[in-house]
Formats: C-alpha cells, structure tokens, sequence
C-alpha cells in the first residue's frame, strides 16, 4: 500500500492561530503546517505583540483576549490571503495602530468587502493605496459589536475573518451575508470556533456570534485536504492506489469532498476513520461538476480531465478568478499550451480528451497551478514548470513527495 504523508492544514493552522491568539493562556497547536503563508502568519502575530514559539513539531502561542499587545506594528503578510484578510479584523480588537502590507500579488486580491464591513462596525480603516486592496491601516479601539451585512460573493474568508473576532467584540456580532463560497470553509471555521470554546448560531444568512473570547487549548492539526486532492488525483489518472492517512471522515475540511469528484468519475474511494483511499480506475470517465464548495481543487482536476474517456466541465468556480492568480485563466492557458481543446466561460471550464504534448507550464506564481500540472506531468512526458518553486506557499517538500510516489509506483 502506497501512503502519502501530507503536512498540516494551511486553513486549519491559520485559524488555530487566530484563536490561539485570543485564548486565555499558552495554547499549543500540534503538527501546524511548516510554509510560507503559516510562517507569514505566526511572524504576523509576533509583530502584533503575541508570544510565538516555534518547535519542530508543535507551536506554542500565548494568548491576550483583549487584543494585540503592541500598541504599535507593521506587519507584511507576504502573500498569504488568510492573514492578509484575518490579522486587520484582529488588529480592531485592540488599543493601537497597525499597518499592513503584502506581496505585489497579494495587494492585487480584494480585501474590499470586510473592510468595508469593519468599517461599518466603526472600525478606523484607511487604504495607503488602491481603494479595496493592501497596503491598509487599522486604528483599533476595540469593537462595540452589532449587525453587519457582509458580501461573501468572492470569498469566504471575509465572513471567516469576522466570525473569529466575533467573541472578542463588546456586544458580539450578528453578520448578514449574501452571495456566499466555500461554504465548507465557513462550516471549518464555525467548529474550530466551537472547539476553542465560542459561541455560535446560524439561522438563514445570518450568523450570530456570542461574546467571551476564547480558551487556551491543545489542538492537533489535521492534514491539508487540498495538497491531499494532488496525490489522490494521482492515483485515479494512474490507476494505481494511494492512502493518506490522519484524514478521514471526521475531517473538518470540505476539499476532502473531492475523493467524491473522482468516485463519480469512476475511482473506487474508501474514507475511513482515520485515513482516505483511492484507487483509480483504467479510465476516468468524462463529467460535470459544480466545484462552487471545493474550488482550491478546481486545478486538480482541470489537469487530469484531458485523460479522461469525455469532457470534463467545470461549474460555478468565479472566485478562482480572484486566487494567486486567474485560475481559470491560467489552466485554460496552460491546457491548450499542452494542446488539449478547452474552452471558458466567467465560471466555468471545459475540458476535452487529448494527448498532451511537451510543453513548459505557465505557474503564474501559483501553488495550486504547480502542483496540479505535476500531477498531469506523471502521466504526460515533457511537462515543465516555470517556477517550481512557488510550491513553498504550502508544501515546501511538494516535489520531493511527488518523486517518492513515482519511486512507490516504479514510474
């Protein structure tokens, strides 16, 4: 049986941070994932005041339920959405003033719709650039609380963010939204929120958090789901079998739905208790899908569909427009770079049945684009990277447990 060892949760680490951050004492967060985007994080916090210590396979994060120590910070994310959107909705809790900044791709993502719901709570935001986008500053008094409205449309991670700072308000929250993705990610943040002890209800389109802040705890982290969708994709376009184990049907990750994906294209999968299974068949078989909740994984399969016996079409995926880079673009880009048919609409893509040719894949600084087109390069000689290094994002070692699989299945 071949097992690939997958590293922490990038979604599960960064939320841990933020509420460990705000717990009543030293939380320990075992297993965090080791990347760029979890380090720009942590070092986010630093900054912000908090006791961060980083060991090999733990973190010890010492919480100030009254928000960041420092009266004063800089604080540069790098090009880590998670902290781009969560570390200012912190930064309100507190008593000081804090500039953030980012990469030149990451000042191109939106932060627009939560600042403009922060705002709406009082919050003193003012943009040092581009209306909607970083570099911002976030002058902190506290937050009183209230009803808010919240457009969700383009990412959940807006809603994300103000459901964290929830309990930390005066009055805590009640937060309309409309147009919402990524449900799942939504529903993680809500159960690790429960977990660390927080109050919360949800009733419609409206989400009603408590105040009280939260308790410092031990939390383990569990295996990214969607650098898993790489090595399960594998094994389906291979017809070989691959395990992961530590992630299993009590995951909290919503990308773990994309084993589903594979099932309806013909991969046999088992979730088991504590690790997922799937085995791939002779041929996948053509499908449409909508990938609205699980669309980190939109790439993964965009990549493998040119294998499949039919079409593979894409559905209601927009917001991938608005990721790292244009998502949809960029695998449309790179798909008839490696001569497969394709063709796009605002948010969809369709793939048809094709031998890819030699070609060099354009990453766009892209993780999810790199990794997913290693995946087709296994079974497509002649598939370069650009920059295969982009991978450091969220999985450093990518390349290398990518090798190990080929060694495993005598590739």
């Amino acid at each position: 049986m071949t097992e690939a060892r997958v590293p922490g949760s990038k979604s599960i680490t960064a939320r841990a941070l933020f509420l460990a951050a705000c717990g009543d004492g030293v939380t320990t967060l075992r297993r965090p994932l080791w990347a760029d985007d979890t380090e720009g994080f942590a070092e986010g916090l630093s900054r912000l005041g908090y006791g961060v210590e980083q060991r090999p396979d733990e973190w010890l994060v010492r919480g100030s339920p009254s928000g960041p120590p420092s009266e004063e910070a800089s604080v540069h994310t790098r090009d880590a959405a998670t902290a781009s959107r969560f570390l200012p909705a912190l930064a309100a809790a507190g008593r000081g003033r804090y500039r953030f900044d980012a990469s030149a791709q990451m000042r191109r993502r939106p932060v627009g719709p939560l600042i403009a719901a922060l705002r709406a709570l009082g919050v003193d935001v003012s943009y040092d650039g581009a209306e909607g986008h970083l570099p911002l500053t976030v002058v902190g008094r506290g937050v009183d609380g209230g009803a808010v409205t919240l457009d969700a449309g383009l990412s959940s991670q807006f809603l994300t963010a103000l459901l964290l700072a929830g309990p930390l308000t005066a009055k805590g929250l009640d937060i309309t939204v409309s147009g919402m993705v990524s449900v799942p990610y939504v529903e993680l943040t809500i159960a690790m929120m429960r977990r660390f002890g927080a109050d919360v209800a949800v009733e419609g389109d409206t989400f009603r958090v408590a105040p009280g802040g939260y308790r410092a705890r031990s939390y383990e982290i569990e295996p990214d789901a969607s650098t898993a969708s790489y090595f399960f994709a594998a094994a389906a376009l291979l017809g070989r079998t691959v395990t992961v184990p530590g992630l299993g049907r009590d995951s909290l990750q919503g990308d773990l739905r994309f084993v589903e994906v594979l099932s309806r294209m013909g991969a046999s999968v088992e979730i088991g208790a504590g690790a997922t299974t799937v085995t791939g068949p002779e041929r996948l078989s053509g499908i449409t899908v909508n990938m609205r909740d699980i669309s980190d994984t939109m790439p993964t399969l965009a990549a493998i569909a040119p294998h499949a016996s039919g079409p593979v079409r894409i559905e209601d995926v927009y917001n991938t427009r608005v990721k790292e880079c244009d998502r949809l673009d960029a695998c449309a880009e790179n798909l008839r770079s490696l001569g497969v048919r394709v063709e796009t609409g605002r948010d969809w893509i369709e793939i048809w049945p094709g031998e890819p040719r030699p070609a060099e894949i354009a990453c766009r600084g892209d993780h999810r684009i790199a990794m997913s087109f290693s995946v087709a390069g296994l079974r497509a000689p002649g598939i370069a990277l650009d920059d295969p290094g982009c991978v450091k994002k969220t999985f450093p070692e990518f390349h290398e447990a990518l090798a190990a699989l080929r060694r495993d299945w005598s590739l």
